[in-house]
């Protein structure tokens, strides 16, 4: 693809227009949103909102904002992720949120020993569902990939029986891309009497998710990524409603009680999803998610997904035309539909030339380990032009020895 025509197709993109509400650095190519997204002008407007709140009125503010924010963002998440909003909490962090709902799965059902997961699964995920299986006297059932790329869904099903507690996988695989076919492994699950929890991280806001047509039980996700909540923002969970009075919360906490400012002794669980809320609400760090959300809520997520295939499919043409001959090989699904919105390359030495790419060519894609580059494809302001000069700077990189200075380096973040 020249330049000139993926400057042609940026000019007749629906969404080009939601470039200009993010706040990106001139001349920067920016392929990391699968890792953190940029500031959003609106995400920015709500953090300096609450700010000048807490300056001006103190306390005062809980009760005239602040109290309602989280129940405010978990409405404006709820139709990105096919849920009601009284099925969505957001809080605390990924991992911890995993937690609450892997222990509470697995507590519901003392009699059975599996928790079913994969070698594609994000590592955190597995080292909460290890602590658990620990804690519980349960055991972790790791069902392997044949290739490194795709999940193995008929051995993942395979592996589910009766013995099966509850089944955890993320919607996206964060390494490689591939794209879980959720209800199918949903309903076969159900079918074994487990449950099933989803990360959706990798996921949501690029991907059309529907969890309560596709009646999943439990899930997680960050805001941080295509969410554009910001470093570290707080992350959400999800319980199906008909779940929410059979789970208890394992960290139970004041605003998981179900009158929180009572002080009374006794704990009494919320009735509905707050009930998974433990400790205080971060504001400052909610604010810039509640304008972070609003471009995708405003472009809709399946406009969003028909540019992210269109751009990721063109990416790997243009890698199997340029690249592949200077020993990259591609480590994603190539089937579209099996794939979210990020492409996995591996080359020798790709830690130096994301490095070098970095350093010296104004492209930021990320690097995970032992040799692996991604490109992830953010539609709302990501371009096909974007896509064209990182295929051009990687290239030109390897062809010219650019990255050779960087091969003493050693990974940091992206």
């Amino acid at each position: 693809m020249t330049l000139d025509h993926a400057r042609r197709l940026d000019a007749a993109d629906p969404l080009a227009s939601f470039r200009t509400r993010f706040l990106l650095p001139e001349g920067l190519t920016y392929l990391d949103g699968n890792s953190l997204g940029p500031l959003t002008i609106s995400g920015r407007d709500a953090l300096a909102a609450a700010t000048e709140r807490w300056s001006r009125r103190l306390i005062g503010g809980w009760n005239e904002d602040w109290i309602a924010m989280a129940s405010r963002v978990a409405a404006r998440l709820a139709p990105l992720l096919g849920a009601l909003e009284e099925e969505v909490l957001i809080g605390s962090d990924t991992s911890t949120n995993l937690f609450r709902l892997a222990h509470a799965a697995a507590e519901i059902a003392p009699d059975r020993t599996d928790i079913v997961t994969d070698d594609l699964n994000f590592p955190s995920d597995r080292y909460v569902l290890e602590g658990i299986a620990k804690g519980l006297g349960r055991r972790v059932q790791v069902v392997r990939s044949t290739d490194g790329i795709h999940a193995d869904e008929g051995a993942i099903m395979g592996e589910i029986t009766d013995r099966t507690s509850f089944v955890c996988l993320s919607m996206v695989a964060y390494r490689t891309g591939y794209l879980y076919d959720v209800p199918t492994i949903t309903d076969h699950a159900h079918r074994h009497g487990a449950l099933v929890l989803w990360d959706l991280s990798h996921a949501a806001g690029v991907v059309p998710i529907h969890l309560d047509a596709w009646k999943v039980d439990l899930a997680v996700g960050c805001t941080y990524k295509y969410l554009n909540g910001g470093p570290g923002a707080p992350a959400y969970l999800y319980v199906r409603r008909d779940l929410q009075g059979r789970l208890r919360n394992p960290v139970q906490g004041w605003f998981g009680h179900a009158d929180p400012f009572s002080m009374v002794e006794d704990y009494a669980p919320s009735p509905g999803v707050r009930r998974f809320s433990s400790g205080t609400p971060p504001i400052l760090s909610l604010a810039p998610v509640d304008g972070g959300v609003q471009p995708t809520v405003e472009a809709g997520v399946a406009r969003v997904r028909e540019k992210s295939v269109a751009l990721t499919i063109a990416f790997v043409e243009e890698v199997e035309r340029i690249l592949v001959s200077l020993g990259f090989s591609i480590q994603s699904p190539c089937d579209p539909a099996r794939r979210g919105s990020h492409v996995s390359l591996g080359h020798p030495y790709a830690l130096a030339v994301s490095r070098c790419l970095v350093a010296e060519r104004a492209v930021v894609p990320d690097f995970r380990p032992p040799n692996v580059l991604r490109f992830g494809f953010a539609p709302l302001y990501n371009r096909f032009e974007d896509m064209v000069r990182a295929i051009e700077q990687t290239a030109e990189v390897v062809r010219t020895g650019a990255y050779e200075p960087y091969l003493a380096a050693r990974p940091f973040v992206p």
